[in-house]
């Protein structure tokens, strides 16, 4: 039987392995959940230190990418420091079901979630049975 859904593909743990890094830069990779819901796609990544007005979403011949600098300026004087900071980049292959045109974006937290929805087409509908006479 043929499974159904947008993410059914991706079900047995296995990460996608569509994504990569063009430049010659060091990216840091947000972590992100992608759920799949009824209308459509949710995706949330983590971006801690990224701000609002500088993240940079595109889609782009069917691949959605983020791309967020961060803030390298803390208050205070470094005494002692465990991570560093360098720009998010990610990238990921739009399923065609996706109307991309209608994607919308929030970040709030340092989360930015991202709603991609299904073209009407896509959408599951129901099909009235007429009698024949």
């Amino acid at each position: 039987m043929a499974t159904n859904g947008l993410t059914a593909a991706n079900q047995e743990g296995k990460g996608q392995d569509r994504e990569e890094t063009r430049a010659p830069e060091r990216f840091l990779r947000p972590a992100v959940n992608i759920t799949e819901e009824e209308s459509g796609l949710l995706l949330a990544a983590e971006l801690p230190g990224a701000n609002k007005q500088t993240i940079d979403i595109r889609v782009e011949k069917g691949i959605l990418t983020i791309n967020a600098p961060v803030s390298r300026e803390m208050p205070g004087r470094p005494i002692y420091s465990e991570f560093g900071w360098a720009p998010y980049y990610r990238q990921f292959q739009m399923p065609d079901v996706i109307d991309q045109s209608s994607v919308k974006a929030e970040f709030k937290n340092g989360v930015l979630t991202l709603r991609l929805p299904k073209a009407e087409a896509a959408k599951p509908r129901r099909i009235e049975v007429s009698v024949a006479r």
